[in-house]
Parts: structure tokens; C-alpha cells; sequence
């Protein structure tokens, strides 16, 4: 689950994103994998979509591109192990290959809405 909401180190009209990403347990409980995630864009709130957001939104939070040579597997390899490891410090133990394959939901927050909605 990525929960995104608006950024407000944004100028003006620009549009600023902020997003977390975070494992959601049975029960409902969540458990927070990366929280330094977002972007900002001059394109303006009115030309900025709901889809648009959400889509990027899970480019932010990864996996990142290779680095350093590493194969585009190897870097998807390490993203999962990252979150299978942030979950674990916080008494979550989950495997990388569980995460990756857990759906992924974009959730808005209500203020986003309202800037997505008004431009």
C-alpha cells in the first residue's frame, strides 16, 4: 500500500507529492517499508490526474533502476530485501518474494483529492 498526500515544500502551483509505503496485515495493521518517497512537477494541479498519480506513485516507491552494473533483476532483488528487511526490525517477517507478489494498492489522501479535484 502506497498512501500519498500533498507536499507542501512545493512553490506556488507546483505540484508536490509525498508518499510512504507500507505493508498492510491481516487486521488492518500497517507497517511502514519507505517513507522518504515522492516528487514534485511544475505541470500544475489542473493538469495533473488521479491516474497519473498513482501510477507514479508506485515508480517512486520502487524497485529503483540498476545501478553500478547491476541487472534490472538484481536491483528488484535488492528493493524486495530492503522492504523484507524493514518489515522484520519492526517484528514483521515476511519474505522479498511475498512482497513482491502482495498487490499494490495507491491510497489519497483527502487533502490530494481536493487539489486533484479543483486544480
Amino acid at each position: 500500500m502506497t498512501s500519498v498526500d500533498v507536499d507542501e515544500r512545493a512553490a506556488g502551483e507546483n505540484v508536490g507529492v509525498s508518499a510512504k509505503h507500507e505493508l498492510e496485515l491481516v487486521g488492518g495493521r500497517r507497517v511502514l517499508l519507505l517513507d522518504d518517497g515522492g516528487w514534485a512537477s511544475s505541470a500544475g494541479w489542473e493538469r495533473t490526474s488521479e491516474k497519473a498519480v498513482r501510477k507514479t506513485a508506485r515508480v517512486v516507491v520502487g524497485p529503483d533502476e540498476p545501478v553500478d552494473g547491476q541487472s534490472p533483476a538484481e536491483a528488484e532483488a535488492e528493493h524486495w530485501a530492503h522492504l523484507a528487511s524493514a518489515a522484520l526490525r519492526q517484528g514483521v517477517s515476511v519474505s522479498a518474494s511475498e512482497l513482491e507478489h502482495l498487490p499494490h494498492d495507491v491510497e489519497f489522501d483527502d487533502r490530494l483529492l481536493l487539489h486533484l479535484n479543483t486544480g
